[in-house]
């Protein structure tokens, strides 16, 4: 079931985002050559605690950390830990904070240090998908029309995008109703009505679309070892358009 959020829900929601934008960005700035993925998760964990919020996603599912930390070819859910970041790697941070009895839910993918120009093409291409079905979003546009566009550009861009997993409607719990394709068909899907909250995030692979997951249950990879970019935002459907509650 979908659920309409009201303007005071979705001002809630603005602050779980802004917070949740405000830790991304503290990440993002200690991301470095020799910082490991368990210090990058302290950071946002002391990031929410200091802001008054719980990070949301510690506990979730049984997940063990306050950021899934991605790197590489790792698409999605990787677990903080001793892995140290390397000059040349390219690392998905996905995270939200919990406040008031709502959550936000953001991801960026950085760069560590001195990329690769493929890297640097993939990470562009994700990120632009992103903001060009946001710039989408208004009171009567379908799933299926953001999805298509999403899948569009990246493929004419020479990338895939990975089926497995999609974006979700956001709220009270961090995963609601309705799912969020990134692929789909034009004039397909629910049509957006002003109040829906959802979570846009493309997850694009620089070659094969499949994925797996490891033996820690958490952690998917691409199948082939190629990089994996990701990139999300929370979104508010109104009357006239759309508000990026996560925007920093």
């Amino acid at each position: 079931m979908i659920c309409i959020k009201s303007n005071k829900e979705i001002e809630k929601m603005r602050k779980a985002g802004k917070i949740t934008a405000g830790a991304l960005l503290a990440a993002g700035e200690a991301v470095k050559p020799g910082i490991t993925t368990h210090e990058l998760d302290k950071i946002i964990h002391r990031y929410y605690t200091s802001h008054g919020a719980k990070p949301g996603f510690l506990g979730y599912g049984g997940f063990p950390g306050a950021a899934c930390i991605s790197v590489n070819d790792e698409v999605i859910h990787g677990i903080p830990g001793p892995r140290k970041l390397m000059e040349g790697d390219i690392v998905s941070v996905d995270t939200g904070a919990y406040i008031d009895g709502y959550y936000g839910d953001s991801t960026m993918t950085f760069a560590v240090g001195k990329i690769s120009p493929e890297a640097e093409a993939l990470m562009k291409s994700t990120e632009e998908s992103l903001y060009l079905a946001i710039d989408m979003i208004k009171p009567g546009v379908r799933l299926g029309d953001i999805g298509a566009a999403i899948q569009k550009y990246n493929e004419d861009n020479g990338y895939s995008v990975v089926r497995q997993f999609v974006g979700h409607g956001v709220g009270r719990d961090l995963h609601e109703d309705p799912e969020v394709p990134n692929f789909g068909k034009t004039g397909h899907g629910i049509r957006l009505q002003p109040g829906m909250v959802i979570a846009i995030e493309p997850m694009i692979n620089a070659g094969t679309e499949d994925v797996m997951t490891m033996s820690n249950h958490w952690t998917v990879k691409t199948k082939d070892g190629k990089l994996s970019a990701h990139f999300e935002h929370t979104i508010a459907v109104t009357q006239d358009g759309c508000v990026i509650l996560t925007k920093p």
